[in-house]
């Protein structure tokens, strides 16, 4: 079976991409390990407080953020593939076992739907970095980006090669 290729649609999608000074197997394990991805997920002064992994497609990929004023917001996704060491693929559309989140009233807080690809591919300088956000529509596109997508990824990919560099 061909593994599914994902292109990059300008008007809907996000695109984040550095060659970074290590290993893809310590990039991976800094996304696939709960008690790495809290040092570094969310850029500083945020933090994560909580990760929960479940390593499979279908399985949870669940995260909990501070605010620096200690306000808590809880993100939970779905694995939709997971190739260790060059891929890792997301959603927040949907909940473990694949469940379709259903949207409420309540829960309308500016969140919106988005699916990630993660592909890490050897370099050498260490690895190519690749993250792809796609969007459903223009407006949370435009949204994500202007909530700081590139300025909050590149801090975050700071604080994971950092922090990867000290285990």
């Amino acid at each position: 079976m061909t593994p599914l290729t994902h292109q990059s649609d300008p008007q809907l999608d996000l695109m984040f991409e550095r060659i970074v000074d290590v290993p893809p197997e310590l990039v991976w394990a800094a996304w696939t390990t709960p008690e790495h991805l809290k040092h570094w997920f969310t850029p500083a002064p945020w933090k994560t407080i909580d990760c929960e992994i479940d390593l499979r497609p279908g399985g949870l990929f669940r995260t909990v953020m501070c605010s620096p004023e200690g306000q808590e917001f809880p993100n939970i996704g779905c694995y939709l593939e997971v190739i260790p060491n060059e891929k890792l693929v997301w959603t927040n559309a949907l909940q473990p076992g694949y469940r379709p989140v259903i949207q409420s009233v309540e829960k309308n807080n500016g969140d919106f739907p988005f699916t990630a690809v993660l592909t890490l591919e050897p370099h050498e300088q260490g690895t190519k970095y690749s993250a792809l956000v796609i969007h459903g529509n223009q407006e949370d596109c435009k949204k994500h980006e202007d909530m700081g997508f590139y300025d909050g990824w590149g801090k975050a990919l700071d604080q994971l090669v950092a922090h990867m560099k000290q285990v």
